[in-house]
């Protein structure tokens, strides 16, 4: 064991990783290096209990840190994130877990952790919610990837009926717009080219009563006017709160990429009451053509779950019809499972897990028909392609090395440049795309790079 190393485990959503970067940036800044699971001082499981079977995955990883450490009792293991929040000092009945820090609790989790390496016979857990969004402790700066996260809110007012995140992340708290400004700032700074904005309701920013008033419409026209930003996303908006405002800024802001992932869930409106979802077929329908309207080349992509309690065959039937008229270039597809405390897992009319699997493989089998012919409707464009790293495909001929980044469309392009060029991570290519793969394409540089 090496004194004041750590080592991080993450699972979860884009949140989760930018929670874990950070907190292993302010160890840094502590004076803790980055070190191997055998050999840290200090573990950490960021956790996640959105989708089925979390804390099964928890258990498990816990087990793999006491195999890993011989159950080292002088080895600090911290447990944060939603399933430490659901399940909270639960976990000190695992011997080497000594702190248990919730979704707000993740803050302060930099101090406990130094109290509890002072005092080893302590455990501490950190699952209050705050009143307001709690900045964090500054890590240490370091060069950035091509694309930076930032979180702008925590938590969800929504209560889907689905849905944990309200339980184990808090009611809805904006940042101020000016920590958010800064922080893309600095990014920008380090190195990122592309920003994306995270929030598990992203625009509805602003509109509770923690933040400074400022509109989520605002906020993006503020970010998108910081010098040296290319490209500005963001990640994930609720269909209800997509007003005129937020859509027209994609036929505005020349940096905000073509590009909305908009959770659907069902495309049955007796099923989008019984979730709690706040809108019909009709009007999501209304919303992707008002999309499009503004930004005719703007790509979509989706949520959807299957075989919700109560999900008739016709009622599935009507989300497969969806799906092919918004014409979807990806989803993130799930069965339907309880989660603990949710208004759904109190229903009595669950679908049998043979039909939800059976519904599951039809969806995703029409979803890889309408990605595919996306991707084959791409072919011969020429587009910007930012890189982010090396791909492991062959750069096709001699004096080429192959690259791999996405294009303002969130698609992923493999293509060969000349070795010469060096390092080109964070480089911007022009690139004609010439062949479609399963998931992504490949292209040939079209133009100089930037």
């Amino acid at each position: 064991m090496r004194e004041r190393s750590y080592h991080i485990i993450t699972f979860g959503c884009q949140m989760n990783v930018h929670d874990s970067l950070w907190l292993g940036r302010v160890l840094q800044r502590r004076g803790f290096a980055e070190g191997s699971l055998e050999e840290a001082q200090v573990v950490v499981v960021n956790t996640c209990s959105v989708r089925e079977k979390p804390e099964q995955k928890v258990m498990s990883a816990l087990g793999r840190i006491r195999q890993a450490t011989n159950s080292n009792p002088d080895v600090l293991v911290v447990v944060t994130g939603c399933v430490a929040q659901q399940l909270g000092e639960e976990l000190f009945r695992q011997p080497q877990v000594r702190l248990v820090a919730g979704s707000d609790g993740i803050a302060s989790a930099p101090e406990a952790i130094e109290r509890l390496l002072a005092e080893p016979d302590r455990k501490l857990s950190l699952l209050d919610f705050t009143s307001s969004y709690e900045e964090r402790e500054e890590g240490v700066r370091a060069p950035s990837g091509p694309v930076a996260y930032v979180n702008i809110m925590q938590g969800c007012d929504n209560f889907c009926a689905y849905c944990i995140v309200p339980y184990t992340r808090g009611r809805q708290k904006s940042r101020l717009t000016a920590a958010v400004l800064d922080d893309c700032r600095k990014a920008l700074e380090d190195g990122a080219r592309e920003i994306c904005l995270l929030g598990q309701n992203v625009n509805a920013f602003g509109r509770d009563k923690h933040g400074d008033g400022v509109s989520f419409a605002d906020l993006l026209r503020q970010v998108a006017a910081l010098p040296g930003l290319l490209r500005l996303r963001y990640v994930t908006p609720h269909p209800k709160d997509m007003g005129p405002e937020d859509v027209a800024l994609f036929g505005e802001l020349p940096n905000l990429c073509p590009r909305l992932h908009l959770p659907l869930q069902a495309g049955s409106d007796a099923v989008l009451a019984r979730m709690g979802r706040k809108y019909d077929a009709a009007r999501y329908i209304e919303l992707t053509d008002a999309l499009r309207a503004a930004r005719p080349d703007i790509a979509l992509s989706t949520d959807l779950i299957v075989g919700f309690p109560g999900e008739s065959e016709e009622d599935f039937q009507q989300t497969l019809a969806l799906m092919r008229r918004c014409g979807f270039m990806s989803s993130f597809s799930f069965c339907y499972s309880d989660r603990p405390g949710t208004r759904a897992s109190r229903f009595l009319d669950k679908i049998a897990p043979d039909v939800q699997q059976d519904r599951l493989l039809r969806l995703q089998a029409l979803q890889e028909e309408l990605g595919q012919a996306w991707l084959d409707a791409r072919i011969g464009q020429e587009t910007d392609l930012l890189i982010e790293g090396e791909s492991r495909r062959d750069g096709g001929s001699d004096g080429l090395r192959s690259w791999q980044g996405r294009d303002p469309y969130g698609a992923l392009v493999h293509v060969g440049l000349p070795s010469a060029d060096g390092d080109m991570t964070g480089r911007m290519v022009r690139v004609r795309l010439t062949e479609a793969k399963k998931h992504s394409l490949l292209g040939q540089q079209a133009g100089a790079s930037w």
